[in-house]
């Protein structure tokens, strides 16, 4: 019988003044009883709208039935029919604006937490696994994927259990993408990210590090070394600055560049050899999910006043909202309607302040939000030792510029069809190398439609 409860299970976490100084993942997962009870929520739809919702098609009321039975192995293995990475889909993937926005049972409660059942079948699966993965046997095809991000990770496992030799290039010394330099342990684990990764490996799955393509390696030499197509998921990791007075000084950062050095080099530790500076009061620029991981990293390095500075108003952040909710439990400052125009200096060419416009909301601009409008007035300063812009990022040009026949558009990303394929034969791309900075998931969708194309591609050549 279906539990009608019209609230889902909560989600155990550390207390807000204790996670807030440490580095150790927020959210700790359901218990086996709560995700039955959860599980339970869900009437199993005929027209399943919440899978018409999920990027990669996830037959969700299929493994939720077998959650609700007790059965997780069987739920891990049909979510695994769809994804390749569960346990960081379950911690990160926006459920609220995809699949749980469309579950039914949201029209007078809360909809199913669908989210926290998949990571909670994910993790039972990592802990309890036992079983070997089987190895498919090789179809004599070999394909290339730049990059070990999501995209590249869903490409590659999607092709490796069709049988073909797949080797992913990674430019960094370690495989995940902006799942181990961009999003912070405490929301992603770094332990987990290396468990999907391994899987991919026992798939077959080849990976090497510290090799740039563009640099060490060009496009056409992987065509070279006898790979029969190539998929570019090579991201966006080329910040954004908003090009005011300042913005050179000692203690601004970008995003990408404060959140690698905390995750990937891990400066947040006493041993680090690559330490960071430790200020006192950050101003984090923008606000998306990046811009509330920096704030909260920054917090958890010992600042004492964090700001989140956002033109728009609360309604208008594009951060997940449980994103939002958990750093004003920890005591991020939001400064909404403020837009920075100057970063004052001492006299040492360090950040001494950030001085603003306070804003107002117009008229919708094109993207649908109405537009910020600078109100009457100085605006205000805010005395702070860093900076931290959080404003977008773009594709690094590096592959374009060594690879010939690759259009672009003119911000920089890759041009495709539906279906990945680029201008260039056999070259196929997707996840922010294509769209810009979006979502795990949407990568993780583009590397899955790649992976079918480049099959029916080598199939038919």
């Amino acid at each position: 019988m279906a539990n009608m409860r019209l609230t889902r299970n909560e989600m155990p976490s550390q207390a807000p003044d204790v996670r807030n100084k440490n580095f150790l993942e927020v959210a700790l997962g359901y218990t086996e009883q709560q995700a039955i009870d959860e599980a339970k929520r869900c009437l199993n739809c005929k027209n399943r709208p919440c899978v018409s919702g999920c990027p990669v098609n996830i037959l969700i009321p299929d493994f939720i039935k077998e959650v609700a039975e007790g059965n997780f192995e069987k739920a891990y293995d049909i979510i695994s029919l769809s994804s390749s990475l569960p346990a960081v889909c379950g911690r990160v993937c926006p459920q609220e604006s995809q699949c749980e926005k469309y579950c039914v049972r949201g029209i007078k409660g809360e909809a199913v937490a669908i989210g926290r059942l998949e990571r909670f079948v994910a993790d039972y699966h990592n802990k309890n696994k036992n079983s070997k993965v089987n190895k498919p046997e090789s179809n004599g095809h070999k394909v290339a994927i730049v990059g070990s991000g999501p995209s590249g990770l869903t490409c590659a496992g999607d092709l490796a259990k069709k049988g073909y030799e797949v080797t992913v290039f990674e430019a960094l010394h370690l495989a995940g993408g902006v799942l181990v330099y961009g999003i912070p342990e405490f929301r992603l684990p770094k332990a987990i990210v290396q468990q999907e990764i391994d899987s991919l490996k026992a798939l077959g799955v080849k990976v090497e590090t510290n090799t740039v393509i563009g640099r060490t390696l060009s496009v056409d030499e992987l065509f070279d070394d006898g790979f029969e197509a190539v998929f570019i998921g090579s991201g966006a990791g080329l910040p954004k600055f908003m090009g005011i007075k300042g913005e050179n000084l000692k203690g601004v950062y970008s995003a990408n560049e404060f959140l690698t050095r905390v995750n990937l080099m891990k400066a947040y530790k006493e041993d680090s050899t690559t330490p960071i500076m430790k200020a006192k009061k950050v101003a984090v620029v923008g606000g998306g999910n990046v811009a509330m991981d920096a704030a909260r990293c920054a917090l958890r390095l010992g600042a004492k006043e964090v700001y989140i500075v956002y033109r728009r108003s609360l309604e208008e952040l594009p951060a997940r909202k449980e994103e939002v909710e958990h750093a004003m439990e920890e005591g991020i400052i939001f400064k909404l309607l403020t837009n920075p125009t100057e970063i004052i200096a001492d006299d040492n060419f360090s950040v001494k302040a950030i001085k603003c416009d306070e804003m107002e909301l117009g008229e919708p601009d094109a993207s649908g939000r109405r537009r910020p409008v600078k109100k009457e007035g100085e605006g205000i300063t805010l005395e702070v030792d860093a900076v931290i812009m959080s404003i977008g990022t773009a594709p690094n040009p590096l592959i374009k510029s060594t690879t010939e026949g690759l259009d672009t558009t003119a911000w920089g990303g890759i041009i495709t069809d539906e279906n990945g394929k680029t201008t260039r034969e056999a070259v196929y791309a997707g996840g922010d190398a294509v769209t810009g900075a979006a979502t795990v998931i949407l990568a993780m969708g583009a590397g899955k439609t790649a992976a079918k194309a480049i099959d029916e591609y080598i199939k038919n050549k």
